[in-house]
């Protein structure tokens, strides 16, 4: 309902504020900041501190879907895949999958026949077709594993994928605003009233036409605790986790194992020496940022590799796990595993009132399609807005890249000062933007502090000014990948290297601020002028 206490014409008026700073919340900023609305993102913590951080790092179709007759959503992924692998080929590369047959699970044909549809849903495009593979003596399969089949989709770096979004935004003039909590939210005179929350206790109001939660596995806490609403839909909360281990095979093909429960389990190449393995599906009670692998899921994870694999995988060969909480729509399914990966978009608005859309569901592969149907639901509720853009235009670092590694090679031509391990990571982490970390570099000196592992001050300096990166674990685990090789102590002094380092100025707004919706946020982006609606 709507109060009639009387706001400010000084707040700040957005046309549309986003809650939630993982995959979805950042890919309709940037679609909106795109198409020519004022636009704010608030996240309560880092941007991909959770779930979108937490995926098995696949860019895919969901072979298994099909067996839960999600055909719809399995085309739209397959569809993405192909943008996605256009738009970002630093962070999206192709992948090779190998699918072990074992008759007692699921039948020959059967597998064949869900093959020959996802080649059919699929515009394939730079990616081959399925195939049968027969797997001889030399194969890191058990020997009884004797055929298999083989097909394509990709893998990503998922968290980097939600901050070239949200680098984006920020680049179409979005404000956004890391580690900053919505407090609460209520109608007042046809807007959106929002009271947000900085981590240091600072607090501002601004208004807005449109509100989005896009908060994932706090979407309904969101509704009823700052909106105090009753949410529209229920979602469960599904834990999946995942291990990494010493690689566990040579070669560069995935494999997706099969379990007597129906389930499947990935086994990735990670990072050149490691293997990704994962995931689980359980429910899940309790804080989704406190979320962790149980030892029945290390149990289940090493299972299924040791049933598959000549080599065995031991508890001790563990060198890192991630958990993350999957927010999927209830469909009243029994299986976890059979809840639909399928979204929702959720709008409320009655006459004369401000725009409420809630995010259900949802997955890593097809945020951008969520994001044009999101804007879709909110046009009528918002200014003239610009068409849709985001297909065909590249995610930063993608301009004018074809292949990193010919990247890698060309930064080594031109700096050959520069380490070939470094110039191979910035080119798959960075795409093209690796050019601006070694802008006015023409020695190994102008890189900074060695803080170990490949990590130089220059590049924390960087990620501190342009990617909203504080602490040290946003950069080892989320920014680059490097909390797996930089041992403790290295750790340690990258901890004491943000603490000591001047502050160094954040990317440069698009325009003067009139007014900052916190202190913090002052130099990430430029609000609109304030202004009656």
């Amino acid at each position: 309902m709507d109060t009639n206490s009387p706001l400010s014409l000084d707040t700040p008026l957005y046309d549309l504020v986003v809650v939630g700073g993982g995959i979805n919340g950042v890919g309709i900023a940037a679609d909106a900041a795109g198409r020519g609305l004022h636009v704010l993102l608030c996240e309560q913590h880092d941007l991909a501190a959770h779930t979108s951080s937490a995926s098995s790092k696949l860019i895919h179709g969901g072979l298994r879907y099909l067996e839960h007759g999600e055909f719809r959503l399995v085309r739209e992924a397959l569809a993405e895949r192909e943008v996605l692998l256009a738009k970002a080929p630093h962070i999206v590369r192709p992948l090779r999958f190998i699918l072990p047959h074992r008759p007692q699970l699921r039948p020959a044909w059967l597998i064949r026949a869900g093959l020959f549809l996802y080649d059919r849903l699929s515009a394939r495009g730079q990616l081959p077709a399925s195939h049968a593979v027969r797997f001889t003596a030399d194969s890191p399969l058990k020997p009884e594993i004797r055929r298999g089949f083989e097909y394509a989709d990709c893998r990503v770096d998922d968290a980097r994928l939600v901050l070239l979004n949200a680098i984006a935004a920020r680049e179409k003039g979005a404000t956004i605003c890391p580690r900053t909590r919505c407090l609460s939210a209520q109608r007042q005179q046809g807007l959106w009233q929002i009271e947000l929350q900085q981590a240091d206790g600072c607090r501002q109001s601004v208004r807005a036409r449109a509100l989005v939660n896009a908060t994932g596995p706090w979407v309904t806490r969101l509704i009823e605790d700052a909106l105090h609403q009753r949410p529209p839909h229920r979602i469960r909360l599904i834990q999946g986790s995942h291990l990494i281990a010493p690689r566990l095979y040579e070669g560069d093909e995935a494999y997706i194992l099969q379990n007597e429960d129906r389930r499947i389990v990935f086994v990735i190449p990670y990072l050149q020496r490691y293997s990704l393995i994962g995931t689980t599906d359980r429910e899940f009670a309790g804080d989704p940022a406190q979320v962790a692998i149980s030892e029945t899921e290390i149990d289940y994870l090493l299972r299924v590799v040791n049933a598959h694999f000549k080599r065995p995988l031991q508890r001790s060969d563990i060198r890192h796990s991630f958990s993350g909480v999957r927010p999927l729509l209830d469909d009243e399914s029994r299986d976890p595993a059979a809840l639909t990966r399928d979204y929702c978009l959720s709008l409320s608005a009655g006459p004369g009132q401000a725009a409420l859309l809630s995010v259900f569901g949802g997955k890593l592969t097809t945020y951008r399609r969520l994001a044009e149907a999101a804007l879709e639901r909110l046009a009528p509720f918002l200014p003239p807005m610009g068409p849709s853009w985001t297909a065909a235009t590249a995610l930063p670092g993608g301009e004018e890249l074809d292949d990193p590694d010919v990247l890698a090679g060309t930064l080594l031509q031109e700096f050959t000062w520069l380490p070939d391990g470094l110039a191979q990571r910035w080119a798959h982490t960075y795409g093209s933007r690796a050019y601006r970390l070694l802008e006015g570099a023409s020695q190994p000196a102008h890189l900074g502090e060695h803080l170990g592992g490949g990590l130089y001050g220059r590049e924390v300096d960087y990620l501190c000014r342009e990617e909203w990166a504080e602490q040290a674990e946003d950069i080892l685990w989320r920014r680059t990948k490097l909390g797996l090789q930089l041992p403790p102590a290295a750790q340690r002094r990258l901890a004491e290297y943000l603490r000591e380092r001047p502050a160094v100025p954040r990317a440069p707004a698009t325009a003067e601020p009139a007014q900052p919706p916190c202190a913090g946020c002052a130099d990430t982006a430029a609000p609109p002028p304030a202004a009656a609606p």
